[in-house]
């Protein structure tokens, strides 16, 4: 495969990725809406802290030398199609 196709494809599942990262919070957005009829202000400062909790604890587990890609890879393996 050209290195342009292989560029494309990474690009393809990067916007995949990060659309669905929005989707999931636009999702949060509107089920705490729905149920509370208020804008939650807070809702992206929990996904921020469970971003750098996540971070921290693989960084972590990297400097000590435990292997981390099960850490990635097992959440999208047990995830409902």
């Amino acid at each position: 495969m050209s290195e342009q196709f292989l560029y494309f494809l990474q690009q393809m599942f990067n916007g995949v990725t990060l659309g669905s990262t929005y989707a999931l919070i636009a999702i949060g957005y509107t089920m705490v809406y729905g149920i509370i009829g208020m804008i939650n202000f807070a809702h992206g400062e929990v996904y921020m802290i469970g971003s750098y909790v996540s971070f921290m604890i693989i960084a972590a587990l990297m400097m000590m030398g435990i292997d981390t890609s099960w850490l990635l890879v097992a959440p999208d393996s047990w995830a409902p199609l």
